[in-house]
């Protein structure tokens, strides 16, 4: 039976609209804590909130606990998904009042308010992304690509989203009100689709593959049943085809969060009349990296080189950009005694392009790889060992991103 076009087009565009409700509204400040109204500065010594180690903590739990099938048993994962939309809803619209309320009088209880409702949001949203990779494992290769597409779309749209709130709101208050908003709208439209995906014939047709498979083939579905070794799932079979390509996510997406957007971010401009102004690390840090990673992430889908076999070449290779990095205008508030060797804005810029160019590459092919690397049955399992894995990486490119002040600050280079 062959699917039409048009039924895989539209699974596809769901799939990406339900990653994007993943991922935005997907800030590293909290909301209300950064300069303009000074409410809460004496408690933070006027420095921002890092939510990233929250917001990354508690995800890898969950996707252990969606690999080991407990949140995900099929008569139970839709309900699962569902409640867990309408949690990030709930929460959402939490952070929304907490923005409007003045909480100046009580900077400790909006601090730990803040981090349980940022640590939650992302316990329900793993729970809901990994079913979204373990859903597009079951499609041909290019929709767990398309997974990784979305998030980057979003990753602009973010972008977009803050720069408007930012020039349009009259308060960093204001702004975030506007900003979280946004981010609801995007998760009921997230939730729309998830009832729409079953709806889709491409969907359907890859989805029922297996029970069709035993229902034209009843001996092979009663020694299934009668051998219970066939039933369970070969984690190790299913490692030792995946292994390399589980290396590929992590290595990719520590390199990334090695650099973006911790060390990222911190890159000023040499000059100080230079031509984007106060949108500089705006346009060559943010908007940069998520426009160059989408389009990676299309050029994966179009070409895929390299090859399964190959690689690792290429997610090894941007280890380089670590270093490259913290030789640029890089200045932590901790400032710097390592020489600032890449003095020029436009290498540092191309840098950035190809530092995105490549993660969105890289990490498409990389998690495509990992599913139809497999067979069908085993697909979702995989998918969801590469989500896993990507999330560890994640967190381990945090970690990393910590020590890349106290690299460049170290006493050893004013010797040098």
């Amino acid at each position: 039976m062959e699917m039409s076009r048009q039924g895989g087009a539209e699974g596809e565009s769901l799939l990406r609209l339900d990653q994007r409700a993943t991922v935005m509204p997907h800030g590293t400040h909290a909301p209300g804590w950064e300069g303009g109204e000074g409410e809460r500065a004496p408690f933070l010594r006027n420095e921002p909130v890092k939510l990233t180690p929250a917001w990354e903590g508690s995800n890898l739990p969950n996707d252990t606990l969606n690999l080991k099938g407990r949140l995900h048993s099929e008569p139970l994962r839709p309900f699962i998904d569902q409640w867990s939309l309408c949690i990030e809803v709930a929460i959402f619209v939490f952070t929304v009042i907490m923005a409007m309320v003045d909480t100046s009088g009580c900077p400790e209880v909006f601090f730990w308010l803040t981090m349980i409702s940022v640590f939650l949001l992302n316990a329900f949203n793993a729970i809901f992304q990994n079913s979204v990779y373990g859903v597009a494992a079951k499609l041909p290769p290019r929709y767990t690509g398309s997974v990784v597409l979305g998030s980057n779309i979003a990753g602009c749209i973010t972008v977009f989203i803050n720069w408007i709130s930012n020039e349009f709101a009259g308060s960093p208050r204001t702004s975030a009100i506007y900003y979280f908003i946004a981010g609801i709208f995007v998760l009921l439209a997230c939730f729309d689709t998830y009832f729409a995906l079953p709806l889709n014939r491409f969907y359907r047709y890859h989805t029922t593959l297996e029970q069709r498979t035993f229902l034209a083939n009843p001996a092979l579905a009663a020694n299934q049943q009668n051998n219970p070794a066939l039933l369970r799932t070969p984690y190790l079979s299913i490692l030792k085809l995946i292994w390399i390509q589980m290396y590929n996510v992590f290595i990719t997406f520590f390199v990334t969060l090695a650099v973006f957007p911790a060390v990222h971010s911190d890159v000023v401009s040499v000059n100080t009349d230079n031509y984007l102004g106060k949108s500089f690390v705006l346009v060559t840090c943010f908007l940069t990296f998520n426009v160059t990673a989408t389009i990676g992430n299309i050029t994966a889908g179009l070409w895929q080189m390299p090859s399964r076999r190959w690689l690792f070449v290429l997610t090894t290779t941007r280890l380089v950009f670590i270093p490259l990095f913290l030789v640029c205008n890089y200045q932590p508030q901790e400032g710097r005694t390592l020489a600032v060797l890449i003095n020029n804005d436009v290498i540092y810029w191309i840098i950035a392009v190809i530092f995105g160019l490549t993660h969105g590459h890289a990490s498409s092919l990389s998690m495509m790889y990992v599913s139809s690397n497999v067979a069908p049955e085993h697909a979702s399992k995989a998918g969801m060992l590469g989500a896993a894995t990507l999330i560890t990486g994640i967190l381990a490119g945090i970690a990393f991103s910590g020590l890349s002040a106290d690299i460049v600050a170290a006493s050893i280079w004013k010797a040098t």
